[in-house]
């Protein structure tokens, strides 16, 4: 098997590829292979240079973190940061985190989710390059991205490289969702795109760069290191989870659509062992399955803890079958909405997730799911469109 190098330069983004002449698969040796591995790529880029880390637990060569590797290969690594549930991924969804000094290494550990979002100027000196590894999920309302925004904003701004290594986005087969609205811009939704958006986090990059995200037209001096083998049509099966509350490949697929519930009244099963994998509520009919959250590690006061809820068990739903909707299914918020009945179900939080006040409204009023997902098609093509663009890899066939 004959491999190549290619680079590619455009809109200041500096890519290293190698392209197989097979598809992800055919054989063994064909396995996706993050960009984390291909250090052969990245080092020459990192050696005598003063580095920043944006890290987590997630970042990981094989089974060995990335620090650690960087350090036993001669990488000189002056401080790391690390978004929401914090470096060791254990914090809760929303627990602001310290900063504190890595016990294992003595490097200092900045946090990017307590008193600031975004690195300062007194953090970045002396840094030569930061470089960003953390596992998303594909998500616009899972914040990795809105880190990765402020990251690259910070980087702009000090004249700072950004290297980017780039790993596989577990969602990254569909395109769904309503394109979110300026207007409800937040943490949980920076850009106006859908709630599954179909890009690596190294295209989402080079998409913020191009399309003039960045604060007062700021632009990024970004380098990216490609996974190997991957295409958007890849099933992706994580080997490590990007945060205490999605455990399982079923949770990573159905989050999209049951990411809705925070900004409801339902438990999504925070507080189990099966967190969204499962949704209910204290009121609903007492014949459906029943659980009881409680305050566990990553999740220390779940929605209506050391209650019995009842609710909807998906754990018997296998998890390719849920990948192959290749959607986001309203058909759990319908149901949820139908079974509460209450006008308390939605807390203002949901039209930050959503993007938009319109679900909101369609779901209170019983508009049909197809009127609803009829109503996003404009956006997302114009959506697709503009993501065809910033694509590195093979799109998925539709």
């Amino acid at each position: 098997m004959i491999k190549k190098a290619i680079c590619i330069f455009s809109l200041s983004l500096f890519v290293v590829s190698c392209k197989s002449q097979h598809h992800a698969g055919d054989r063994p040796d064909d396995r996706i292979i993050p960009a984390a591995e291909r250090t052969s790529q990245y080092l020459p880029l990192l050696k005598d240079r003063h580095i920043a880390l944006v890290a987590n637990h997630t970042s990981l060569i094989g089974d060995v973190h990335l620090v650690d590797s960087l350090l036993k290969l001669g990488i000189r690594i002056d401080k790391i940061f690390s978004p929401e549930h914090g470096f060791r991924g254990m914090e809760d969804a929303g627990y602001l985190v310290d900063d504190e000094t890595d016990k294992g290494t003595g490097i200092p550990l900045i946090s990017l989710y307590g008193k600031v979002r975004k690195p300062g100027w007194e953090d970045l000196q002396g840094i030569d390059m930061v470089v960003f590894d953390i596992q998303d999920v594909g998500v616009r309302f899972y914040t990795y991205i809105s880190t990765l925004h402020y990251v690259m904003e910070a980087c702009a701004k000090n004249g700072i490289s950004l290297l980017v290594l780039d790993r596989p986005n577990p969602n990254g087969f569909y395109i769904d969702g309503p394109v979110l609205e300026d207007e409800f811009r937040s943490f949980v939704g920076m850009h106006p795109v859908p709630v599954v958006h179909g890009l690596t986090i190294a295209e989402y990059a080079g998409m913020i760069n191009g399309e003039s995200w960045l604060k007062n037209g700021l632009e990024c001096d970004l380098h990216v290191i490609l996974c190997d083998n991957y295409t958007h049509d890849s099933l992706y099966h994580l080997t490590v989870f990007p945060s205490p509350n999605l455990k399982s490949m079923r949770a990573v697929y159905l989050y999209p659509s049951l990411g809705f519930f925070e900004g409801t009244i339902i438990n999504v099963g925070r507080g189990t062992s099966f967190p969204f994998e499962v949704y209910g509520h204290p009121g609903f009919p007492d014949s459906l399955f029943r659980y009881i959250p409680a305050s566990v590690p990553g999740a220390e006061h779940p929605k209506h803890q050391d209650e019995v809820c009842y609710g909807i068990d998906l754990r018997h739903v296998a998890a390719e079958e849920i990948a192959n909707n290749r959607a986001i299914m309203l058909k759990y918020l319908e149901h949820a909405w139908q079974l509460a009945g209450q006008d308390s179900f939605f807390i203002p939080y949901f039209n930050l997730l959503s993007g938009n006040k319109m679900l909101r409204s369609q779901i209170k009023s019983g508009i049909d799911i197809d009127t609803i997902k009829f109503d996003w098609q404009n956006d997302l093509s114009g959506y697709k469109e503009l993501r065809q663009k910033y694509l590195l890899y093979p799109d998925f066939t539709e």
